[in-house]
């Protein structure tokens, strides 16, 4: 009888336990439940019954300071972002808003003191480097905020364009950013920003620090750059940039020389579609295709097929940098089948700034074998950058039929007359 009783209080102690341990889990789990709806709520009085039921949350306090500081009660908000702070004084988000909330009531001291924790205990994120670099600005600290913003750049693409304009308006000095604030990943997006803002002679000491430091470039940005120095009557520089773009851009191959100024002037490379390389539009009418059965100087030509009137030109072109005064040799090779039409097509070169005409071919057509065409001019007196392109004469008539191109060469006369001189030999 007597172990009987005692089995009983044994089973009813334990339910007992068993009961408690249920009611406080229930409890718990209640607590956490109310909380998170209460913290989902933006507004204090429900945020502050978080706080009620999960008193050590440091989130939820957090959340009302940042929701009183938002409201224009900054003084409010720092006693709840300080008490934030102390059950998590490692996160630096809460001592940036603690930071922003103490420059608002002008306690600057204490503003510093915030700020420098912040960066202390996060001293990499992106966000708080950000938002610290804004913080110095407004102080006036303008090396402590360029820094916080190579932070920025060294760990963000996405924040690199408004971090790149935020330094360039802090401090408009090519040769300090590049020195003490832009590192070498940003030099694309710093290049792309200075083109936007016309800034043609930071962008060309940039480009030689990223020539000086062989950081590889996505031929895009390569070709908007020499696109812009083009636009903007910088052919030489243009030039140069095409040159230093060589190892940079994997275009060695793509490099004018004494003996043909034209780059890809025999088609025996694909062609870019950008920079000093054969610009090809698409024009109703016409079709550009490299013909591997079809060759004369190498191993393909270009065939250009012309289908329709109104037809203008066959939206190709080759910007090329010269010398003024300088007396230039072109030649080409073409071939036709079944042109039709009055006239032609010809080659025609004049200067890519004032229209002027240097030379005109005559009409590329009836060859069924590989023809030769050329001839001498001579630039104008201004004359930096010549514009090779194949034109309708007469312009917008119908044509229709086949034409391969192959072989083009610019030399400039005075080097082509020294290179075929015998050796031995010298001018009087």
């Amino acid at each position: 009888m007597r172990f009987e009783l005692r089995r009983r209080r044994q089973k009813f102690v334990l339910l007992l336990v068993l009961f408690s341990l249920v009611s406080i889990y229930i409890a718990l789990v209640t607590a956490q439940f109310l909380a998170a709806c209460f913290v989902n709520l933006p507004h204090p009085v429900w945020l502050k019954r978080a706080i009620w039921v999960d008193p050590g949350n440091a989130e939820t306090r957090h959340r009302v300071g940042e929701l009183y500081s938002l409201g224009g009660s900054p003084q409010v908000a720092i006693p709840w972002l300080q008490s934030a702070l102390e059950l998590n004084p490692h996160n630096g988000r809460y001592w940036i808003d603690l930071a922003v909330a103490q420059q608002s009531v002008g306690d600057i001291a204490a503003e510093q003191r915030s700020l420098q924790q912040a960066l202390t205990v996060d001293p990499k994120t992106p966000n708080i480097a950000w938002n610290a670099a804004n913080l110095y600005l407004a102080q006036g600290l303008t090396s402590n905020a360029l820094q916080q913003l190579h932070t920025v750049l060294e760990n963000d693409p996405v924040l690199a364009s408004r971090a790149i304009r935020k330094c360039w308006n802090t401090r408009p000095d090519i040769e300090y950013l590049l020195a003490s604030v832009i590192p070498p990943a940003s030099y694309p997006a710093m290049l792309e920003f200075l083109i936007s803002q016309n800034e043609t002679a930071a962008a060309n000491k940039l480009w030689e620090q990223m020539v000086s430091s062989q950081r590889a470039i996505d031929r895009q940005d390569l070709f908007d750059y020499v696109r812009y120095l083009i636009a903007h009557h910088e052919p030489a520089q243009a030039a140069l940039v095409w040159r230093g773009a060589a190892s940079i851009a994997s275009l060695q191959a793509y490099q004018p020389s004494p003996v043909n100024l034209l780059v890809n002037g025999d088609f025996r490379l694909e062609t870019l579609n950008g920079g000093l390389d054969w610009i090809h539009q698409k024009t109703e009418g016409v079709s550009l295709a490299l013909d591997p059965g079809e060759a004369h100087s190498g191993t393909r030509s270009l065939r250009i097929t012309f289908d329709g009137p109104g037809i203008v030109d066959a939206g190709l072109s080759l910007a090329v940098p010269v010398l003024p005064d300088t007396t230039y040799e072109f030649s080409a090779f073409y071939k036709t089948a079944e042109i039709n039409g009055a006239g032609g097509m010809q080659f025609a070169i004049q200067d890519a700034y004032r229209g002027t005409s240097f030379f005109m071919s005559g009409d590329l057509k009836d060859a069924e074998f590989w023809k030769e065409t050329g001839g001498s001019f001579t630039s104008g007196p201004d004359t930096r950058l010549i514009v090779l392109r194949i034109v309708r004469v007469p312009s917008g008539s119908p044509i229709r039929g086949k034409l391969w191109i192959d072989g083009l060469k610019l030399v400039d006369s005075g080097l082509a007359n020294i290179a075929a001189r015998p050796a031995g030999r010298s001018s009087r």
